[in-house]
């Protein structure tokens, strides 16, 4: 029963959460899963994705331990750095150009690509909900991204995001103009700049 205890141990590391490719990283026999799971200690939710019986998933920890490549980005960005209240009906992520988007995700997330080069430009880490540490966009990464994609996302919650930023001040112009250039929107930036410093 040594390798429940480990199992355990990595569940409560995680908030919860198990992949099977943790027990293969920890040289644990899968057969424990199983056993787990007719023990109703945790519960499957998807394939190789598990979870404690009394507790709920912890969707975007989950997804990105899965699938790395990952990063959460535009409105769910936005609502992670607290600069929008509306809980995002679907999360967003980019990820790079030419990376296959398995139907599991599409369905349930709205996908941006990237060039490769500048998929990792501006990576932080960020908490969900749960308190799992997950890969997101800064700030000025967000900002920059959302005026690439403002076709796609509600005007509403970009021109209530850059009135919070400029309350709040938590903006790195250099950084920001530096990105703005970088991702090609520095003369749509400039038309907002006012509002934003």
């Amino acid at each position: 029963m040594e390798y429940v205890k480990r199992i355990e141990k990595i569940i409560n590391e995680q908030n919860g959460s198990l992949l099977s490719s943790d027990l293969d990283q920890n040289n644990i026999p899968r057969v424990y899963l199983s056993m787990m799971v007719a023990e109703g200690k945790i519960e499957r939710i998807g394939r190789g994705v598990y979870v404690l019986s009394d507790l709920l998933e912890d969707e975007m920890y989950i997804m990105q331990k899965k699938y790395p490549n990952l990063i959460y980005s535009h409105e769910t960005a936005l609502f992670l750095h607290e600069l929008s209240d509306r809980i995002p009906f679907e999360y967003s992520a980019t990820v790079p150009s030419g990376y296959k988007v398995v139907s599991n995700i599409s369905e349930r997330f709205k996908i941006y690509y990237i060039k490769k080069g500048l998929h990792t430009m501006g990576v932080i880490e960020g908490k969900t909900s749960f308190g799992n540490t997950i890969r997101v966009y800064n700030v000025e990464r967000t900002i920059c991204d959302i005026l690439r994609s403002r076709n796609r996302v509600d005007v509403q919650i970009f021109s209530n995001a850059l009135k919070r930023v400029a309350k709040n001040k938590q903006l790195d112009s250099i950084l920001l103009l530096k990105y703005a250039r970088k991702l090609n929107v520095e003369k749509i930036l400039n038309t907002y700049m006012e509002v934003l410093l």
